[in-house]
């Protein structure tokens, strides 16, 4: 316990509270049991921490990774026990997808230690998905973390201290910078680059972003789903045939022929991917997010990605509607439209560049054009960078 507590203080040490994530204040922290999901590197631990460090806990508190050789021959439960003895108030639980058999063991922990609120993050999120429907359906209270808004990029790289605008306020052409922030669009070039994880700033970004993609591919999904290795060599071409597109409308049939599976195998692969943050699938108004048999288009979970994956400058359509949908994905939900490119909480949204026409939007009520490369809202045109600042 004591090596556990050592290692809990130095790395609580090296963490910084001047920049949080959108999610923190919307996360319930007086629950029993917080499940946090996200993919690898968007920032769970960090904020998991932060929390710590805000709320003055440091004393009362426990991180631990569950990937510690110290859970080679000491049990969660048991660690868990033996904190809440020495009056431990809260059990944060880095990895807990590490931990064989993690589920039941944090279940014990919930049932017999009720004076222990316990925090759990996991970036597989297919096994943490699985594990909290099974054993854990009525305990667990699960979060998703997505990664960095242009809102909050802007935050963590310029220091500014930006509100989130709603869409009602972005539709009505309110959503503006702070005067430090004279010409937006140099910024949100740099964001669709390499803005949507928070290790931005580190060197080789796009190589750690492909790192991120192939360990998803390679090991999350194909353990989760029984997939052989060659299958998951398939989903990465087709993820890098996703990225190419503009943007990519699926046949799942043509798809199951490529990879010598069957239509149904096809549309289960595509719910691991979108579930695992590497895709998101857009379905018609009415049919939700998770309704595969009516999916028009299928994009990558974020600009970033296509980026990382296709060989070549991206398609500019692609991007932009990647971005619109990835920004109001959050707060929304995104379905395609019939005349247009989405339809969002009833409004219709065609995206395109600056030369973008509404001919296609005529005669529609509630309809807006969204251009990529203008800076200002002008009645019923929209700056695509603005719902970047909706989380």
């Amino acid at each position: 316990m004591e090596r556990l507590i050592t290692l809990y203080r130095k790395k609580l040490d090296e963490i910084e509270t001047g920049f949080v994530r959108y999610l923190h204040s919307r996360i319930n922290w007086d629950s029993r049991l917080i499940v946090i999901v996200g993919s690898r590197g968007v920032g769970k631990t960090t904020m998991a921490l932060q929390h710590i460090k805000l709320t003055h806990a440091e004393s009362e508190s426990l991180y631990i990774a569950a990937d510690n050789s110290y859970f080679a021959s000491n049990s969660l439960f048991d660690t868990a026990s033996a904190f809440a003895g020495q009056g431990g108030k809260v059990l944060y639980i880095d990895e807990v997808h590490k931990y064989p058999d993690w589920s039941r063991e944090v279940k014990m922990i919930y049932d017999y230690l009720p004076e222990l609120k316990v925090i759990v993050t996991g970036s597989s999120i297919m096994e943490i998905i699985k594990g909290t429907d099974a054993d854990l359906s009525r305990r667990a209270i699960t979060y998703t973390l997505e990664g960095l808004s242009f809102r909050e990029y802007l935050n963590l790289t310029l220091g500014t201290d930006i509100q989130p605008f709603s869409l009602d306020d972005i539709l009505a052409g309110n959503a503006v910078l702070p005067a430090e922030i004279r010409h937006p669009l140099m910024h949100f070039r740099e964001y669709t680059v390499k803005g949507y994880f928070p290790f931005s700033n580190q060197d080789d970004y796009l190589t750690r972003l492909e790192n991120v993609i192939n360990h998803t591919v390679e090991i999350d999904i194909p353990s989760f789903a029984r997939m052989n290795i060659a299958t998951a060599r398939k989903l990465k071409q087709l993820l890098e045939v996703i990225s190419k597109s503009v943007p990519f409308k699926p046949n799942f049939s043509e798809i199951g022929r490529a990879i010598s599976t069957d239509r149904s195998t096809v549309a289960d692969y595509m719910v691991y991917m979108e579930k695992s943050g590497l895709i998101r699938q857009l379905s018609t108004a009415g049919g939700g997010m998770g309704a595969v048999e009516k999916t028009e288009k299928i994009y990558l979970g974020n600009t970033n990605f296509i980026y990382a994956l296709a060989d070549g400058t991206p398609n500019i359509g692609n991007v932009r509607e990647t971005f619109f949908i990835s920004a109001l994905c959050v707060n929304h939900r995104p379905a395609a439209s019939p005349v247009a490119d989405f339809i969002v909480d009833g409004h219709t949204f065609e995206v395109g560049g600056k030369g973008k026409t509404g001919k296609q939007v005529q005669g529609t009520d509630d309809a807006y054009i969204v251009k990529d490369d203008i800076e200002y809202a002008y009645m019923n045109i929209i700056p695509l960078w603005t719902f970047g600042l909706n989380y």
